[in-house]
């Protein structure tokens, strides 16, 4: 990770999506507040910034600004939306609010040749959002790279600098050559090598692991979902024995979940694993708590109590390990001090008590999901365990809507199997994102067998992403929907419904809860 490229956040929601194409040019990115100094970005020794877009106006009050001797570093700086504009503000220019907010896509056309659209046409699809525009650049400062119909300073560079601002949004898929942009950014203009790999990623975080835990022993909560499996599977690479994997059956997993998890890593991987049973734990904890919160943070105290537990048989256990992944860390809380919102919390994030005796170690807290499944390949970890579609650290408690049971969650545990089984058979599996059923506490009237029934509903949740951050449904084929439905409402005793949720993230979440 010698090379890297600082991504100072705004707030956008874009942010880890210029990240993330920044590293699928195989350079190592990592974001930062707004406010981190200039002193302290030279220390990181980057080889490019970029500013992100984000929600506000250059010129309010509070108006996020970033360190003016950023400009001053000698180091090439890409600013993006608000990140332009904040750059002509800081330099002396003037940003006004535009007639009409622009938004969509757009035509840009070059007027000067650059290294930044080396190797792209002089026309260019882009994408727009923005309700503010340069009225005036600096003076005398900066040339005009290209231009909108509607924004003559959509593309600027600084005379004779490496300073660039972009007023559309190149991170983005619908700027179809956006990422041919940033990696003229990268790899031309920061003159980057692009040589960062999961092969060297696993080296640095060998490293790292060996350094932050010595010789003591580390405790891992391993669901046998994919960011569990292959945190385990990198930190036994780094400390081998020291790590003991504790798998914990709380209740809430899903169909055969538990046989499969003690066969897979405790025999077929020969790790330490422990096998605690708490589903009677968890539930009475649980019993009779609605609220998506509550029962995240309650999921989350008790996981830490039952490791305690479990902990007091095995000598110098200091750490906790998790699989947070980026996506968990950026929705949970503002990353790194920058003013997104909180959308809701993870257990593996936000449910951990204050008490907690262990220190923490999420090896993965700053990769996607993606990032997780390449990292599994290269650490020798079979397809299906890599592919395997994405699990809650809360389990079915989130999948569960109204006050858990345990006869309710088997009828969701029953469902959910078969809406995996036909989504596979349908060679769907690693196709799309995820495929899930959830449990509405809900009755209404039905016909069964010639008989008024009064039984649950279940709905299917299925949907395709790249990285968790957005999301759309999938339009299944009818066949297909009609034989999971058919399946459920033949095969699932207590349920006579079955609806599909046709809404994309955002503004929905992928999970219910």
């Amino acid at each position: 990770m010698q090379e890297k490229i600082i991504v100072l956040d705004f707030g956008s929601q874009y942010s880890q999506l210029i990240a993330r194409r920044v590293r699928e040019c195989h350079v190592y990115s990592q974001i930062l507040p707004y406010s981190t100094p200039a002193s302290a970005i030279a220390a990181e020794r980057p080889r490019g910034i970029i500013l992100s877009g984000g929600p506000a106006s250059v010129y309010a009050e509070r108006a996020p600004k970033c360190d003016p001797a950023i400009f001053d570093l000698g180091i090439p700086v890409l600013g993006i939306c608000y990140g332009l504009q904040l750059t002509i503000h800081t330099l002396g220019g003037e940003i006004t609010r535009g007639k009409a907010r622009e938004y969509g896509k757009a035509t840009l056309k070059l007027r000067k040749t650059s290294p930044l659209f080396s190797g792209l046409p002089e026309e260019l699809e882009v994408w727009m959002s923005h309700g503010d525009k340069v009225s005036k650049m600096p003076e005398g400062g900066f040339d005009i790279l290209g231009s909108s119909d509607n924004t003559e300073y959509c593309a600027v560079q600084m005379h004779g600098r490496e300073i660039y601002g972009l007023q559309f949004h190149p991170e983005v898929v619908h700027t179809p050559r956006g990422k041919e942009i940033l990696a003229n950014f990268c790899l031309k203009i920061c003159r980057c090598a692009g040589n960062w790999t999961m092969s060297s990623f696993v080296d640095t975080a060998v490293r790292e692991i060996r350094a932050k835990v010595g010789r003591a022993n580390v405790i891992l909560g391993l669901s046998g979902g994919v960011d569990s499996s292959v945190a385990a599977a990198l930190i036994h690479k780094a400390i081998g024995r020291q790590l003991h994997c504790i798998f914990v059956n709380n209740g809430l997993l899903r169909k055969n979940e538990a046989q499969r998890v003690r066969d897979l890593f405790g025999r077929t991987f020969n790790m330490k694993l422990v096998y605690v049973d708490a589903e009677e734990r968890f539930l009475a904890k649980l019993a009779g708590v609605t609220e998506p919160e509550k029962k995240r943070k309650i999921i989350g105290n008790e996981f830490v109590r039952v490791f305690d537990d479990a902990a007091a048989q095995i000598t110098d256990a200091e750490f906790l390990a998790q699989g947070t992944t980026y996506p968990d860390v950026i929705e949970s809380v503002p990353v790194d001090g920058n003013p997104a919102a909180m959308i809701k919390s993870h257990h593996n994030v936000g449910g951990l008590p204050k008490e907690m005796k262990f220190k923490l170690l999420e090896p993965l807290n700053r990769l996607f999901k993606d990032e997780v499944r390449e990292l599994g390949r290269e650490l020798g970890l079979p397809e299906d365990v890599v592919m395997r579609q994405p699990f809650p650290g809360p389990g079915l408690a989130v999948r569960h809507l109204g006050a858990l049971k345990k006869e309710t969650l088997d009828i969701l545990r029953n469902a959910d199997e078969i809406v995996v089984d036909e989504i596979k058979k349908a060679g769907l599996y690693h196709k799309i994102w995820q495929s899930f059923a959830v449990f509405l506490p809900l009755c209404s009237v039905g016909v069964m067998g010639d008989e008024r029934s009064y039984d649950y509903c279940i709905a299917l949740r299925i949907v395709e992403s790249t990285d968790g951050m957005t999301a759309d449904w999938v339009d299944l084929p009818k066949s297909l929907l009609s034989r999971i439905s058919s399946r459920i409402t033949n095969e699932v005793a207590g349920v006579n419904r079955v609806v599909y949720d046709v809404t994309s993230k955002p503004p929905a979440t992928i999970e219910w809860e």
